[in-house]
């Protein structure tokens, strides 16, 4: 698989999984998966907004896979809010034990894949010797 092609569809994959989320827009049964039940108007209110913001992350990500241009743009943005995410989760003793796993571990990977896609975009060019 060429170079090209494996960052086209790692950032489909991870936009599309980064989408998720915007389910409790039409089922707030989706929170469910994040062990809420029992949650205010505002709370749920706030919990689709969220929804939102990751569907249009996750847009980013996939209209990135089609642009070179703007991938280290959004890679940045990505990393920015998906590690925010996690240090929040993570560093809190109290929501920690009910982190997602799935959504752990995959926060955890798409940064790290999008680190390594900046690393990639922004290496300096070969230089031509010449002869």
């Amino acid at each position: 698989m060429s170079t090209d092609r494996a960052v086209k569809t790692a950032l489909v994959v991870l936009g599309v999984i980064t989408m998720t989320p915007v389910l409790a827009l039409v089922s707030p049964a989706a929170l469910e998966y994040y062990g809420l039940t029992q949650l205010s108007p505002m709370e749920t209110a706030l919990l689709r907004h969220r929804g939102v913001m990751q569907a249009v992350l996750g847009a980013a990500l996939v209209w990135a896979a089609f642009v070179p241009a703007v991938q280290v743009p959004v890679a940045v943005a990505a990393i920015t809010t998906k590690t925010a995410n996690l240090v929040l989760t993570l560093s809190d003793p109290v929501a920690r034990p009910d982190a997602p796993l799935f959504s752990t571990v995959f926060d955890t990977l798409a940064v790290l894949i999008l680190i390594g896609l900046v690393a990639f975009r922004l290496r300096p060019a070969p230089s031509r010797a010449m002869v």
